[in-house]
């Protein structure tokens, strides 16, 4: 089996790593890896082709591979020229991007999208979203640091005494908690809310406060999608509003996989907010939890300025391209048949391989 990495266009990771590579190969795997692929990711080409790897012009990809690798997805234009039967592995996010998976449907391949990965003890190794919404939540504390105009911990001078930084984080999944245990080593205040209860114990435990609703009926069901009592969601909107109005950092990161991300922090909360505040939304692409927000952009209202950054572990491309790899490694051990590589067909029970797996051939892969 030929596995082939593509330089990525969209990018700046490598969807495999060296150390990553010499494991494949050393399970029997042949590399061929686009020429100048490692490059955004500060892997050299030799690097590479040290470990066993074969460098190639981007078409050869295509005509040789069996199993594709990028973190971002091709192009329609380029989809059309992978191989039918092929193994396309990806962060293809289908639940905001939904026809991607048409386009792959219509190529009459494997496309398994490594983001969609289930949240489970066995599948940890394999989750792409886990690993980088990590990244992110550290690097979406350092970015606001750097743009905030004032220290993120206290200071006793001379001069006087600078209060701690105060910072909010909504949300407390992978993201928000790794935001909140950065920002908790650099000095800061911070309190987290969450509709999960069983977060607390986490927020907690990290040093951090814990926002709860009191004194209404608390949800039946549980998310930031779940429905509320009246009651409950003006209490709840008024303790945001609240927490916001004396915050220097807002980390947003609340989404709900294959619906668009709630709306959470309003116009009116932002207008509130000291001058020179941060507001750092991690859910963009889904349309944001923030009313102002536009992916990939940065914008400014009365001197608060609100980043709109779903790809925050661009910033951190050598750890990210290594964890993705790792993942990809993982997932790889998981769906393969052990004495001749191919892709096993008999795993339609398993949750992993079934919530993943995006598109398949009309025909399936023969395992001999």
């Amino acid at each position: 089996m030929i596995i082939g990495v593509f330089k990525e266009t969209f990018g700046n990771k490598v969807g495999l790593v060296p150390s990553v590579v010499k494991k494949l190969v050393k399970r029997g795997y042949s590399i061929l890896v686009e020429s100048k692929a490692g490059r955004k990711a500060y892997v050299a080409t030799a690097e590479f082709e040290e470990v066993g790897a074969t460098t190639c012009k981007r078409e050869d990809l295509f005509e040789k591979s069996d199993i594709l690798i990028s973190f971002t997805p091709l192009s329609d234009e380029e989809i059309s020229l992978i191989k039918p039967g092929s193994i396309y592995i990806s962060h293809f996010k289908p639940y905001i991007y939904k026809r991607v998976a048409d386009k792959l449907i219509e190529q009459n391949i494997w496309a398994f999208s490594l983001d969609m990965i289930p949240r489970s003890s066995i599948a940890q190794s394999m989750d792409a979203l886990s690993s980088m919404s990590s990244i992110a939540g550290y690097k979406a504390v350092l970015k606001a640091a750097a743009l905030l105009p004032r220290y993120l911990q206290m200071m006793i001078t001379s001069a006087g005494s600078i209060k701690p930084a105060q910072v909010f984080v909504i949300g407390v999944g992978v993201a928000g908690l790794q935001a909140i245990a950065t920002a908790k080593r650099l000095g800061a205040v911070v309190v987290a809310i969450d509709t999960r209860p069983e977060t607390e114990d986490e927020v907690k435990s990290l040093g951090a406060k814990f926002l709860k609703v009191t004194g209404a009926d608390q949800p039946k069901e549980q998310g930031f999608g779940a429905p509320q009592s009246p009651e409950y969601i003006a209490k709840q909107r008024q303790m945001i509003f609240d927490t916001i109005a004396s915050s220097d950092i807002v980390i947003c990161s609340a989404t709900v996989r294959a619906a668009k991300a709630p709306v959470i922090v309003t116009k009116e909360m932002v207008k509130n907010m000291r001058r020179g505040s941060v507001i750092m939304d991690l859910a963009a692409d889904a349309g944001g939890n923030c009313e102002l927000t536009e992916n990939n952009k940065t914008v400014t209202l009365n001197y608060v300025r609100i980043v709109g950054d779903s790809n925050l572990s661009d910033a951190a491309v050598v750890d990210a391209s290594t964890l993705f790899a790792n993942n990809v490694y993982n997932f790889l051990k998981h769906i393969s048949n052990k004495e001749n590589l191919q892709i096993r067909t008999d795993m339609e029970e398993d949750e992993i391989f079934s919530s993943s797996c995006i598109a398949r051939p009309q025909k399936t892969l023969s395992n001999e």
